[in-house]
């Protein structure tokens, strides 16, 4: 055992004289058999293909509101103006016992342009991947011609399709949403997705239109999603530039330019990449207001969105409380992580010490981060973000066989056993990845594990399957009491 391991395992009083060769014998027949039992609770292992709801619809008749009503919480952002959605955004909701995929898309206009265009190009994605479609419509408006159009669209891409009568706050309106059957769709379905009425009904509608073989192809295969986030002024929008070769992203030197997320398909590395240019964060959402507030929501929902985050911070000024809470957020939403330190030209080799230090001290939770030190302005080492970013992606997605994982575990546990508590010290009896994107696994015990033993195990895993760039989960099941004898 070397020296970083016994530090580590000093903080769960380990002491190696604890232990007699009977404490790591290898788990009987019995035991094994009752870890796979255990195995097949996991609420994490795949349960085969998830149905797809795609909601579509104009701008602004309320489908992230549904969208928000239906998964239980406020988490797609919401604002009394029209545009707010952009992108394909995918949430897990329940109804009844029943699991589906809830795709939120920005508001579908017939000859649209420009950015209002790719929206809609969006919205289209969504119905040809989805397996029913929530159509919305503003039932205090009325079917308009682009609802037609959209309807035209809609039967072209042949899915099941229920009619959302939004807006529907009281029984005369109800009534007067009845000439929504003149778009040919069958019933239109009245709801108020702000204060809920009629949702229960609707949700009951959409589970009896799903087919009984969902495809289950909830997010676009596409160029993968990269969010550029961090705090105001620290060169998001200028490395965005640099890596497109071109203003894509308005630049000021006032802090606060960028507001709406910005999304740019960039050729990187030889490969496409979606980048996500996301407003600065000053402060915790919860402490902001206004725009401010808004923005700190579409840079939460982009994060959720994306599938690597490059956290920019700037390299000749302190690393900050603000910085910190950022890195944070990235790693508990589960992302794949690069670090980038931007103006790295300004940077001296006093400041290079000192920022060495802020390094170890300040983030010693996101070790696995990858680092970069970069400069939008020059174009320091941009080239290396492509390699970084597979890495990043390839580790994220990385699945560990079973019999390889248990091996090595195996192999750990005798080298470095768990700390006796109560005159025994708890066993791992079986191990299991319970899934990826990011990688998960499962420890099937014979008793509770300490919390330092558990930080061990997660970083013995790290070195042996490297995990740079990814975070992991690691999570304890100890076994059930039955009674049986353990002699």
């Amino acid at each position: 055992m070397n020296e970083s391991d016994r530090t580590e395992l000093d903080q769960v009083d380990f002491h190696e004289e604890d232990f007699d060769e009977a404490d790591f014998q290898e788990f009987d027949e019995a035991d094994f058999e009752e870890a796979e039992a255990a195995e097949g609770d996991i609420e994490e292992v795949d349960e085969g293909p998830v149905p797809v709801v795609a909601v579509v619809g104009r701008p602004n008749v309320g489908k992230s509101t549904l969208v928000n009503r239906i998964i239980g919480r406020r988490q797609a952002v919401v604002e009394d103006v029209p545009g707010v959605t952009r992108d394909r955004v995918a949430y897990d909701a329940l109804w009844s016992g029943r699991k589906f995929t809830i795709v939120d898309t920005g508001g579908w206009e017939r000859d649209a342009r420009d950015r209002a265009k790719a929206i809609a190009a969006q919205a289209e994605a969504a119905v040809l991947t989805a397996d029913v479609v929530l159509f919305v419509v503003d039932a205090r408006v009325g079917a308009t011609d682009d609802d037609e159009a959209a309807v035209r669209m809609l039967r072209r891409g042949g899915k099941p399709v229920v009619l959302v009568a939004n807006k529907v706050d009281n029984a005369r309106q109800e009534a007067e949403s009845a000439h929504l059957w003149s778009l040919g769709l069958g019933e239109p379905h009245p709801v108020s997705a702000l204060h809920g009425r009629g949702s229960g009904d609707l949700l009951d509608a959409v589970l009896a239109a799903i087919p009984e073989e969902p495809t289950g192809v909830a997010r676009p295969r596409g160029p993968h999603r990269v969010a550029l986030v961090g705090r105001p002024n620290v060169g998001k929008s200028s490395l965005l530039n640099r890596l497109a070769k071109e203003e894509r992203a308005v630049v000021d030197a006032i802090a606060g330019t960028t507001v709406d997320p910005v999304d740019s398909l960039v050729s990187v590395g030889g490969e496409v990449w979606n980048f996500v240019d996301t407003a600065g964060l000053r402060k915790r959402v919860g402490f902001a207001s206004g725009t401010e507030y808004y923005a700190s929501l579409r840079t939460a929902a982009a994060i959720e969105a994306a599938e690597v985050a490059i956290v920019l911070l700037d390299a000749h000024e302190p690393i900050s409380e603000q910085d910190q809470r950022i890195i944070t957020m990235v790693a508990e939403a589960g992302r794949a992580l690069i670090i980038a330190f931007n103006k790295w030209d300004l940077v001296d080799e006093d400041r290079r010490h000192q920022l060495s230090r802020e390094i170890e001290r300040d983030l010693r939770r996101v070790p696995w981060a990858l680092r970069l030190n970069v400069s939008a302005m020059t174009g320091r080492a941009v080239d290396k973000l492509a390699p970084a970013l597979r890495t990043a992606l390839e580790n994220w997605s990385r699945r560990v066989p079973t019999g390889r994982l248990n091996q090595f575990l195996t192999a750990l546990v005798q080298a470095t056993p768990h700390p006796v508590r109560g005159g025994r010290a708890p066993r791992i009896l079986f191990a299991t990845q319970a899934g990826t994107c990011p990688p998960r696994f499962v420890l099937f015990t014979t008793g509770p594990l300490d919390p330092g033993y558990v930080r061990f195990v997660e970083r013995k895993l790290r070195e042996e399957f490297d995990f740079a760039g990814s975070p992991i989960h690691v999570s304890v099941r100890p076994r059930k009491k039955n009674g049986r004898s353990r002699g």
